[in-house]
């Protein structure tokens, strides 16, 4: 319960910034760099005078659209999707998803996550930018959508894995069931019994794994707006927050600059992997 409280407060919070957040993440006060704690800047303020606790809440937002974005389109689309055929169809099909899984699993993620979003990123914002002159809007670039979903779809693109890998294991042991064959022999079709008879009862094992993947694609994040190349200034993140207050010399002088994000994120990941085993004791009934 602990855990689930925190995971529900960062989120809410970052779902809740434009109104909860007491200064926008755009606004500076070169005059007040540095300050300490005080009722205007609860936790103080950065090198360019603007509110850490305003940043921070704005970064959970960040985290929130990236790591749920991630987790609908490859855990739950394709991760459960793909599990769900691969396991139910068995044969050719079986063989060609594992066979594609097998070639993900085998890549260096992080490694691939870095070369994607550093190389494909100004074709990205180009076919943003054709789009809002094609539809005749402004703003998208500006929003950073194109960020988001240059991060949210390479993460997307390794994520699936192991969801299907976890559903089709399932699938496997469930399609000899009584009630799958009592389905088959009343002329059911393949839909149908996937998403009717297997999908509800592969769900505690997807709710499981996806709290897994929330946590996954959360630390991504994080980890790619560290090395700069996750979402883009001037929108905050938490891996930019501390890799700008990681400088030896920002550190000695203004350590909250970096413990507080950092703590931030310890609180979130921990949290995730507390309410991830609990729930795997909760919904197995093995192992109740």
């Amino acid at each position: 319960m602990a855990s689930l409280v925190v995971i529900l407060a960062i989120y809410a919070a970052g779902l809740l910034a434009p109104w909860i957040a007491p200064h926008s993440f755009r606004e500076a006060d070169f005059a007040n760099t540095f300050a300490g704690p005080s009722w205007e800047h609860p936790l103080g303020t950065d090198r360019l005078g603007r509110d850490v606790l305003s940043r921070l809440i704005w970064s959970a937002q960040t985290t929130v659209i990236v790591s749920v974005a991630s987790l609908v389109t490859g855990g739950l689309f394709l991760g459960v999707g793909l599990g769900l055929l691969a396991g139910y169809l068995g044969g050719r099909v079986d063989s060609a998803i594992m066979r594609l899984a097998d070639a993900f699993f085998a890549l260096p993620d992080i490694l691939l996550l870095i070369i994607i979003t550093a190389t494909v990123r100004p074709r990205v914002e180009g076919f943003f930018r054709g789009l809002e002159g094609r539809l005749g809007v402004g703003g998208i670039v500006e929003s950073e959508l194109p960020d988001y979903f240059l991060v949210f779809g390479a993460l997307s693109l390794f994520g699936w894995v192991g969801m299907a890998r976890v559903v089709r294991s399932q699938v496997l042991s469930l399609r000899e069931s009584e009630y799958v064959l009592a389905a088959r022999a009343m002329g059911a079709s393949t839909w149908h019994i996937v998403f009717r008879h297997l999908l509800p009862n592969v769900s505690p094992l997807v709710i499981v794994a996806a709290t897994q993947l929330l946590g996954t694609a959360a630390g991504a994040e994080v980890a790619l707006s560290f090395l700069g190349i996750g979402i883009q200034p001037p929108h905050p993140s938490f891996g930019a927050m501390i890799f700008e207050g990681a400088g030896p010399r920002t550190m000695l002088a203004h350590p909250n600059l970096v413990f507080v994000p950092a703590a931030v994120v310890a609180l979130l990941l921990v949290s995730f992997s507390f309410l991830g085993d609990v729930l795997n004791d909760v919904l197995s009934p093995r192992r109740r």
